[in-house]
């Protein structure tokens, strides 16, 4: 089984983190990149697959050459085998639909085909939620969204997966499809390890995975547009259809706080300190 999870590094809007312009536009030389949040839960179902299943995960994602970071933070964490940067000029600037060709034909020339791909659900700084299911579309394979969680049938090849019925956490469905598919999990998603054989498989993997991380580029395949034999006029801003009409800029947070400072030996300070805080805190 070969289980491909797609990525994005996006950027860190933790509190602090995060620089804009004078014009409120985000500096995103400046803001460190991160994984996309959502993309932990696909590399979860697919480390549990990897568990219970056994076979191998491989990470894919487009994005400049120091990319290869966010790659790396899969492997370590989620015990993948193989990486897949999808990395050229021609890719920068991409919409959606230009990004979904571009790994569409990626996942195309891998070997072996996958036999899961997992992507989430949306990512931080697009929200769109298109690149999983656009991804698809350029395959043709069957798709299930909203997966919170899932089991696999060996003998079968099928894929039965609870899912949110249009995000909507009260009503969940059970469905079913065969294999090559494409899953795309929720933020709701579960993984389970109830078998004490399986928990210890992943103890096992963890073990394994950490010299594997450390050399990590030896496990990297970078591919530009040549090697995936895609002409530069369909891939990146040229060939991405989106038109952004406008921007309007973040107003920037005040330079200064008021704020009144409290020593311990100020007992008058203290007290109001304590008066302001119970009422958050739900006592009397």
């Amino acid at each position: 089984m070969h289980y491909v999870v797609l990525t994005k590094g996006v950027p860190d809007f933790r509190e602090g983190q995060v620089e804009f312009d004078d014009d409120g536009h985000l500096k995103r030389g400046a803001t460190p990149t991160v994984m996309n949040p959502n993309d932990h839960f696909a590399c979860r179902a697919a480390l549990q697959m990897k568990v219970k299943h056994d076979g191998k995960v491989s990470i894919m994602g487009m994005g400049p050459p120091d990319f290869s970071k966010i790659l790396y933070e899969g492997m370590e964490r989620f015990y993948a085998d193989e990486l897949y940067l999808l990395s050229d000029k021609a890719f920068a600037a991409a919409d959606t639909w230009a990004t979904s060709i571009t790994l569409a034909t990626g996942l195309k020339k891998l070997d072996p085909e996958p036999d899961i791909v997992f992507a989430g659900f949306k990512t931080a700084d697009g929200e769109t939620g298109h690149t999983g299911p656009q991804t698809d579309w350029c395959i043709e394979w069957p798709i299930i969204t909203h997966v919170i969680n899932m089991t696999y049938e060996e003998d079968d090849e099928v894929i039965r997966a609870k899912r949110l019925v249009e995000g909507d956490p009260d009503e969940i469905e059970t469905v079913e499809c065969s294999t090559p598919a494409v899953v795309v999990t929720d933020p709701e998603f579960e993984t389970s390890y109830r078998k004490a054989s399986h928990r210890l498989r992943r103890k096992k993997l963890r073990e394994e995975t950490q010299e594997r991380a450390e050399n990590h580029e030896e496990y990297t395949t970078q591919w530009g547009h040549e090697e995936l034999n895609l002409d530069p006029d369909y891939v990146g801003l040229d060939g991405s259809p989106t038109i952004v009409s406008g921007v309007d800029p973040i107003p920037k947070p005040p330079s200064e706080r008021d704020a009144t400072m409290v020593t311990p030996d100020d007992e008058d300070g203290m007290q109001e300190v304590v008066e302001e805080l119970v009422p958050y805190g739900g006592g009397a």
